[in-house]
């Protein structure tokens, strides 16, 4: 007899379903995985037997054979643990055989039996809506889930063994509720910059219109303290974007408690950032900055001194709000439809526009031209507003603030 258990695997923020296959037969003592797992999958089965242990229940002295279909589509990450854990317990029948039926479940195994969360629950979760199931993760992992629709049937134990008095019936187990992020402050307001009036009308226009833009002035100008006050004048997420931000950030691990913010994301990676981090890509082929900037601004500082391969890799998700990441075994398509605000000093030293001032290397003007030649001409096209920002005056730095 096969114990079948459903979950998911990820391509990008796209849930495929997977079936968990376990059959338990006489024969050799083993327990053999297959299915196209990655390193994290072939090692659950440690974890599965030891959380097993923990949890009271012994694996029989049989043959047990787990397989991940379909098996031509590559496995990866530990939250197989979880389903592979209770399709070997259904078919030992330390849970009703029928429990699982209608349910996705995903989560990682501790070996004391807990369950931890993992990466890509709200995705799952409004797959699993979608095709008329429930869901089963990690109670860490709830409040996410609870946010993919309000009908939606969700377990979220903490253990093994609470997930299994569940469903004996002696523990019931509450639905988990949203949960909504605690802001830390408030966001830096552009009242705090004094002068730079004519970048901060700049600044409004850009985020009126969601204009890509590029500040050109000398260190100390401000370009960065513009450049992270652009938040504080966008408009809060709306429902639709909310959801698409989140499943990004669900698939990347990077919501904490399962709590969702309706913040626009600001990205600021540093210059020496790889073409692999800025627009996603890696051996399991992870959303990039550009997607986790998605519906937010991504601020360059230093535009120059990025890797020229780099910067050009992002006219295309500048273009199509969309990055596409091709691999030998990977081909995941990412939403990355952000505002690009890039900063730059006029030449390398920064210093080339100072009445006076003479570069010891070679003229002003190739000093800049050659600086600001790092940056492709295709590149430039896509952005839309470049102002010079001026450097400050100690009379700029004595007004009151606005």
């Amino acid at each position: 007899m096969v114990t079948r258990v459903a979950t998911v695997a990820f391509e990008g923020i796209e849930a495929r379903a997977v079936d968990v296959q376990v059959q338990v037969t006489p024969g050799g003592v083993a327990f053999i995985l297959v299915g196209l797992p990655d390193k994290a999958v072939g090692e659950s089965k440690e974890r599965v037997r030891a959380a097993l242990i923990a949890s009271g229940l012994a694996l029989p002295a049989k043959r047990i054979t787990v397989n991940l279909a379909p098996a031509d589509l590559p496995k990866e990450g530990s939250h197989y643990d979880l389903p592979i854990a209770l399709g070997v317990m259904a078919a030992i029948g330390a849970i009703p055989a029928d429990a699982l039926a209608g349910y996705t479940v995903l989560g990682e195994l501790a070996l004391d039996g807990s369950i931890a969360p993992v990466a890509g629950v709200l995705p799952a979760a409004i797959a699993a809506h979608g095709r008329g199931q429930g869901l089963i993760c990690p109670a860490a992992s709830g409040p996410e889930a609870a946010w993919a629709a309000g009908d939606l049937d969700i377990l979220a134990p903490r253990s093994l063994i609470q997930l299994a008095n569940h469903f004996k019936g002696t523990q019931v187990m509450a639905r988990p509720q949203p949960a909504v992020a605690r802001q830390s402050g408030p966001l830096p307001d552009l009242r705090d910059i004094k002068g730079q009036e004519s970048a901060k009308r700049v600044l409004e226009i850009a985020a009126a219109g969601g204009h890509n833009l590029l500040m050109n002035g000398p260190p100390g100008a401000g370009k960065s303290m513009l450049a992270s006050r652009l938040p504080s004048i966008l408009p809060p997420l709306d429902p639709r974007e909310l959801l698409e931000v989140s499943m990004v950030l669900s698939v990347a691990g990077h919501l904490a408690n399962g709590e969702l913010t309706d913040r626009r994301p600001f990205r600021a990676p540093h210059h020496s950032a790889s073409m692999a981090a800025l627009v996603g890509g890696g051996l399991q082929a992870r959303p990039g900055e550009v997607s986790l900037a998605h519906h937010g601004v991504l601020f360059l500082d230093e535009l120059p001194e990025f890797q020229a391969q780099a910067l050009d890799a992002l006219r295309q998700p500048m273009e199509t709000g969309e990055v596409l990441i091709s691999r030998a075994n990977h081909r995941t398509v990412y939403p990355a439809k952000f505002q690009l605000i890039a900063a730059m000093n006029p030449c390398r030293c920064g210093k080339a526009t100072e009445p006076g001032y003479a570069c010891r290397r070679q003229p002003n003007e190739r000093c800049m031209a050659g600086y600001q030649a790092r940056i492709s001409g295709p590149m430039l096209d896509r952005i839309d507003i470049t102002i010079d920002v001026p450097a400050l005056t100690a009379a700029d730095l004595i007004l009151p603030a606005a």
